[in-house]
Order: structure tokens, then C-alpha cells, then sequence
């Protein structure tokens, strides 16, 4: 049966350490899911649940945008797949009760674990001005609150409504019609922290910022490159994408500062052998220094131009523009800084290139590891190039494969979550609804943090997702949303951002994706589209969690017609009552989903037009692919330092904290952890099981401080290190960011350690 939440913060004083795990998944993974799945939903209620995620007539996971093959395995999901589900489908709730006997002053000083395990959240609360606990308060009265503050303000720019990637693609575009309706284009999401740096070298490279392969794609590769990138963790259902291309003979380059057990072999459990044996994934490992991956992929470019044959002289010539500027550019690569920037070997890049070489079909696979450094844009970039030189986009098995991190974040830059939107998407939006769209940019996160911390936005209205956990320069970010006058987050459950809060809150509890729908028309569903273009639909199976709470798309359109009253001529009721009248008017709006209602009615959903891969067109600028030639950068770390990537253990997705263990890295009971590899720890004077506090550098000179970490002597690559977040976001200065994109640099800090 189902247990209960922990009553207090569990203990992660002394974690500890085994050595790390070399392969990923297996037996382990099982027992795993069906303990947390138990302890969350109880036997009966874990079967129903999780037998229906990611089927065709099921709920799309809340995890991550991996997408499904035609054929789906009974069990359709993974270890942290199931965690995500577990979490929503819990059996705990968090009543008006609970915030009675917990304060504000309470919630702040609890863990993001403790918080997220209390359980789903059953009527919307309200924080009042100088209240010092939430309390219950109905939906009328919430959405005049909101409407209060929002008609308040001397300007629509001074509101952000912020957008998480659990959002599905109906509210999305509800929430985007509504902000820009009401004035303004302030649309931060979660892209902004993550894949923005994708976009913006795929936009300028190839004229469309998503990845360019399919699930057959990855099968028919000849080599997969996986850069920047866990899998095992992060998207462990693609191990089983790799392994049946290993077994379709391709080869598999992995290119990170970490050696992860998902990319040395995967323990497939869906069969016998692969429970017991597994598959090895690498052929080739490259630990590469953080953000050394631009400077190992412009010496790459080179060789494959000095290789006799080696390019696609014909797709150059037909398909892309400034190849002659790039190849003066990449002639200048040079060996000795090369080795430098990457701390590889000459014959580990002479085996790279090798299997380049003999690679007709080739995809460059990456995640964090190349989106989050100062010069992410330019290193995605510098990945391009090395896939035009040889035709490899717009041809089977090959292309481009940014891994999105959350189930549908593409398909909300797809509904126009953008603070940048085209001209070309704005003029359709007004053509169909008759309104007049604001043409200035809007804020990105970075941007809204700044505008909060300087008084230039007062509203800020979050749905889903967590803000605070999210963002960097913590105690900066936490500053600035309390000089807002009012946030507001649409939640499942608790996190960190509803213990940092405006001068007024409200938390807005929703249906989650296992939850039915059920509207005045009926029975509803949703949509997403998966990190490679498939769009389907979503149906929750299970009751909601309480009679009190609201769909997305019903809370965006309440709150429409709160703020917005009779001016408005949009169907605001409409929408709430039938979602396939959204569906209609995304149809005439956004290319691609034309006859939206009648393609995803199909079994197992359709699939976006991509001209890149569909027929080798470009929709860039120069109306062909671009070569670019940006100048290499790498991170220079001074003496005595080294240079800090954050990142997820094992028992958490994004922010959320499933458990307290990193199994494949071997480390239990605790998250305060720095991994350091020996030979740099012994330099430092950094004992395995000593206790440090991590001091970030910076060029404001401003000390930011994570205190107290156990040291853990790990085989990361030399001056490298690793911590979780959102531990460590403290860390990271607001204005780290990458060139273009904004995204911020988490994974290149420069920090130092000083006693505890």
C-alpha cells in the first residue's frame, strides 16, 4: 500500500560513496520503479497507471520528450518515467490543512525533496499581504485577484507569464493568445534554460531551430555522436534507441567530462538477455574538458577537408552558403590548442575522425553538456558544420538531435511560448482572432529576473514548472521575485517556488497528465509534440486528485475573461468547454497542423513538416544552409581553481527531487556532493569525505557560496568538476550567459573551495 510523506527533512549530512556503476538499467531499475511506485500509488493503482503511459491511447509521460516508436512495449517507460508518473498519480495530497500547520517561514527552510514528496495540492490557496501562511480561497476570488493586479499595472510589459514544458499544447496556446492579447510578448519558458542555445544556431544554420532526425533515423545511422549528453539519467528510454542501432552495426562516439554507465552498456529490461548481459553502447569514449567541445569539433572540420574524398562536394554546392569563409576559418585549427582546450589526445581525435570518415550516415546527438557555456551557440554551430561537409541533413539516418529534457517544450515554442516571435506568427494570430499584437520583444528568464530585481515587472505568473528552482544567481533571483507585487503559479505540487513568493500569492492546483479531462462537451484530451516532431494526444485515465481542481486550459481561460471582460471577442468559453475548438484555430495559425483535429485522431498521432529533412530545403536567410566560422572559445581556468558543470543525479528530473541517491555514480543518502578527480583533489588538498564550501568566481567580484560539500573523488576529466542542482545555482552569476541565446552558462563556473 501507499505510504505516507516524510514528516521532516531526512538527513544528508554524511552521504556515501561506492565506486561508480558501469552499466545502466537492468534488474536494479526495476526494483527501483516498483518500490517508488508502490510508496507513492499503492499496488493496484501502480498497475492501472503506468501500463497506460506513453500508449496510444494513453498519457504522454510528464518526463522527458523521448519520442515512441509505431510499435509500443506493454511497459512503455522507464525507471524515471515511472518516478514522474509515480509523483502525479501519488495518493498524498497537500490540503488547506497542511498550509495551516506549516507558515511560510516553515516551507522556506524545507528541502525541494521534502516539499515535492507531501503530495498533490487540492484547491487554489492564496498568500494575502502580510499573511504569513497560505489559506484557501475560491476560484472567483482568485481570478479577481489576478485580475486586480494585472489591470493595475501601468503597462502589459510589466507582467511575465512564464511557461513550463509540461505544458500541453492547447494551454499553451491559450496562454500565449492571452498574453498577447493582453499586450505584451513577456513569454519566458524553460527552452530559455536550456535548448535556447539550439535554436539559435539551428535557426541561422539549417532555417528551422528542431532537430532534423526520427526514431528510424537513430536505427539506421551508420555513427552516432552523443555529445554534452547522460542518457542513462536523462533519457533513458533513448538507450534502447542506441542499442537496437548497435545492433543494426552502428558505431557510437560519447564526447562528455563524466564516463556515465547509460553510454557503457544498457541492461535493456524488456528482455531476458538484456536484464542479464546488456549491450555495450561505446565504441569510443572522448572525456573531454567542460566546454572543450567546440575547439574538438573545429579540428575535426579540418581533418575531414584534408581527407582525400572525404566531402560532399555536390550538397555544398547545391545546399548551403559561406563554405569558402568557413574553411579559411577551420584551416587555422590548430593541434597543440586543440589537445589544450580538450585535455584529449592526438590519437583519441585521429579514432574520432577515422569513424567519421567511414560514416555515410551520421547523427550528432546533445543536451546540456553544449547548451549551457558562453559559447554553446557557437559550439552547435560548429556540430553543423561538421554534418554539411558531408550531406548529412536531409538524408536517412543522418542528421541533427538536440535532446529536449521535458515532455513538451518544443511543442510549446511550436504554440508561440516565445518572447521573440515571428512577425509571420503574429500576423496569423491577429488575422484569426482580430486583435492587434505587440511587435517589441518581450523577456526572456534572465531577463525577467532582471526586470523583477529592477522594478520594471510587478506580475509574474508561472505555469507550472519551478521558477525559483530553475533559475540561477539564487539569492539574487529570490531578491527579485520578492519585490514583485503578486505571483502566481499553476502547480500539481509543492516546490521551491511557493516558498518564495510576491507581496500576494496564489497557488492554482491542476489536473495533471494522468488525470481525466472532463469538460461541458465532454470527455477532453490534450496534445504534445515529442523532441522529434510527433504530435499526439494525451488522455488521463485516473480521478483527479481533488473536485476542486481546474485544467490548464480552463485557468488560462477564466483568467482571459477576469482580465480581459467583454473587450474581449475571443471565445474564451468555448475553449473551455471543448478543446477541439482550440484545436481548429491552432490550425488555421500554425503551419503544419492543418486539419489539426482529424491527423491526431490518428493512432500514434503525425508528424510535423521539416524542410530541411523533407526535401533538403533551407529556410534560412540565404535560402541555403550556412557554414559559419565563429572564432573557437574555451573556458581558461586560473590557478588553483577549477571549472563546476551542474547536473541531475539519478533520483531527479529537472528540479524535482525524487529520492536522495545518484545510483550509477555510486553515491547515497545525500545530494551535497563535489566530484573531483584525484589528481586535481590531491593538488587542492581536497580529501575524499572532506567537507568544502564552493566559492564561484566571477568579474563583478560578488562571493557566491555553496556551503558545505562533500568532497567525492570521481574519474571526471582534469580541472573539471560536478554538483547537483538546484543546489548549486547559487553559483552561476545572472549574467553568465551564452552569446545569443541568453542561456545560462551552468556548466562552465569557475569555482574555488575553501574550508567548511
Amino acid at each position: 500500500m501507499a505510504t505516507k510523506p516524510p514528516a521532516g527533512d531526512p538527513a544528508q549530512d554524511a552521504p556515501q560513496v561506492a565506486p561508480p556503476k558501469r552499466a545502466a538499467a537492468g534488474l536494479p531499475a526495476i526494483g527501483h520503479t516498483l518500490r517508488i511506485a508502490q510508496k507513492q500509488m499503492g499496488v493496484a493503482r501502480t498497475a492501472r497507471t503506468l501500463l497506460k503511459v506513453n500508449q496510444k491511447d494513453g498519457f504522454d509521460c510528464p518526463g522527458c520528450a523521448w519520442p515512441e516508436g509505431d510499435k509500443r512495449h506493454t511497459a512503455e517507460f522507464c525507471e524515471n518515467g515511472a518516478k514522474a508518473v509515480a509523483e502525479e498519480a501519488t495518493l498524498r495530497r497537500v490540503t488547506p490543512e497542511f498550509f495551516a500547520a506549516h507558515p511560510l517561514a516553515d516551507l522556506a527552510t524545507r528541502s525541494g525533496y521534502w516539499l515535492g514528496q507531501q503530495g498533490r495540492i487540492t484547491q487554489p490557496m492564496y498568500l494575502a499581504e502580510g499573511g504569513d501562511r497560505y489559506e484557501a480561497i475560491s476560484w472567483e476570488r482568485a481570478f479577481a485577484v489576478l485580475a486586480e493586479e494585472l489591470t493595475a499595472l501601468d503597462s502589459p510589459d510589466e507582467a511575465l507569464f512564464y511557461t513550463s514544458g509540461r505544458t500541453s499544447n492547447e494551454a499553451a496556446f491559450l496562454f500565449q493568445l492571452f498574453a498577447r492579447e493582453f499586450g505584451t510578448n513577456n513569454l519566458p519558458d524553460c527552452s530559455n534554460m536550456c535548448h535556447e542555445s539550439s535554436g539559435s544556431a539551428l535557426n541561422e544554420t539549417i532555417g528551422i531551430g528542431k532537430g532534423s532526425v526520427s526514431l528510424e533515423d537513430l536505427h539506421q545511422a551508420d555513427l552516432i555522436i552523443v555529445a554534452g549528453q547522460n542518457p542513462g539519467t536523462n533519457h533513458p528510454r533513448m538507450l534502447s534507441a542506441l542499442e537496437q542501432a548497435k545492433s543494426a552495426g552502428a558505431k557510437i562516439i560519447s564526447v562528455n567530462p563524466l564516463p556515465e554507465a547509460g553510454t557503457e552498456r544498457f541492461k535493456n529490461p524488456q528482455t531476458p538477455l538484456g536484464m542479464l548481459k546488456g549491450t555495450a553502447l561505446n565504441d569510443l569514449f572522448l572525456q573531454i574538458r567542460i566546454g572543450g567541445d567546440q575547439a574538438l569539433f573545429r579540428l575535426l572540420n579540418k581533418l575531414v577537408m584534408e581527407a582525400d574524398g572525404a566531402t560532399d562536394e555536390t550538397f555544398i554546392r547545391e545546399h548551403t552558403h559561406g563554405y569558402e569563409e568557413f574553411a579559411a576559418a577551420a584551416k587555422k585549427a590548430d593541434w597543440a590548442e586543440t589537445l589544450t582546450a580538450t585535455g584529449l589526445t592526438r590519437p583519441e581525435i585521429e579514432q574520432a575522425l577515422a569513424m567519421v570518415l567511414a560514416s555515410e550516415r551520421t547523427i550528432v546527438c546533445w543536451a546540456m553538456g553544449l547548451t549551457q557555456h558562453k559559447h554553446a551557440v557557437a559550439t552547435i554551430r560548429e556540430v553543423v558544420n561538421l554534418l554539411l561537409l558531408r550531406g548529412n541533413i536531409g538524408r536517412p539516418g543522418a542528421g541533427v538531435c538536440p535532446v529536449r529534457g521535458h515532455s513538451n517544450v518544443q511543442g510549446d515554442r511550436t504554440m508561440g511560448i516565445f518572447e521573440r516571435p515571428a512577425p509571420a506568427f503574429l500576423d496569423a494570430l491577429d488575422k484569426e482572432f482580430g486583435i492587434t499584437s505587440p511587435r517589441g520583444h518581450g523577456f526572456d528568464v534572465v531577463r525577467s529576473i532582471e526586470a523583477l530585481r529592477d522594478g520594471k515587472a510587478k506580475v509574474l505568473f508561472a505555469m507550472g514548472g519551478n521558477f525559483v528552482g530553475a533559475t540561477p544567481d539564487t539569492e539574487v533571483t529570490e531578491a527579485a521575485i520578492r519585490r514583485a507585487s503578486l505571483t502566481v503559479h499553476v502547480s500539481t505540487k509543492l516546490n521551491r517556488s511557493h516558498a518564495v513568493t510576491g507581496r500576494r500569492a496564489l497557488i492554482l492546483p491542476t489536473l495533471g497528465r494522468t488525470d481525466k479531462d472532463v469538460q461541458a462537451s465532454g470527455k477532453q484530451f490534450v496534445t504534445v509534440e515529442d523532441s522529434m516532431g510527433m504530435v499526439h494526444s494525451s488522455r488521463g485515465n485516473l480521478a483527479p486528485a481533488s473536485p476542486h481542481l481546474l485544467s490548464e486550459p480552463a485557468i488560462v481561460a477564466r483568467m482571459a475573461r477576469a482580465v480581459l471582460g467583454a473587450a474581449s471577442a475571443t471565445p474564451w468559453e468555448e475553449f473551455e468547454r471543448d478543446y477541439a475548438s482550440i484545436r481548429d484555430r491552432i490550425a488555421r495559425v500554425i503551419p503544419g497542423f492543418e486539419d489539426f483535429n482529424t491527423k491526431v485522431a490518428r493512432p500514434g498521432g503525425f508528424r510535423l513538416p521539416h524542410a530541411p529533412r523533407d526535401e533538403r530545403r533551407f529556410p534560412t536567410t540565404t535560402g541555403k544552409a550556412n557554414f559559419t566560422a565563429a572564432p573557437v572559445e574555451y573556458p581558461k581556468i586560473p590557478e588553483g581553481r577549477l571549472l563546476l558543470q551542474t547536473l541531475r543525479s539519478h533520483d531527479q528530473y529537472n528540479t524535482t527531487i525524487y529520492g536522495l541517491d545518484d545510483r550509477y555514480r555510486g553515491i547515497t543518502g545525500g545530494r551535497r556532493v563535489v566530484m573531483v578527480n584525484p589528481e586535481d583533489a590531491a593538488e587542492l588538498g581536497l580529501a575524499d569525505g572532506s567537507y568544502t564550501d564552493l566559492v564561484s568566481e566571477w568579474r563583478d567580484g560578488v562571493e557566491r557560496r555553496a556551503p558545505r560539500f562533500r568532497v567525492v573523488h570521481y574519474p571526471t576529466a582534469r580541472g573539471c568538476a560536478a554538483a547537483y542542482y538546484p543546489e548549486t545555482n547559487v553559483l552561476v552569476p545572472l549574467d553568465s550567459t551564452a552569446d545569443t541565446s541568453n542561456t545560462p552558462a551552468s556548466k562552465s563556473v569557475v569555482v574555488r573551495f575553501e574550508p567548511a
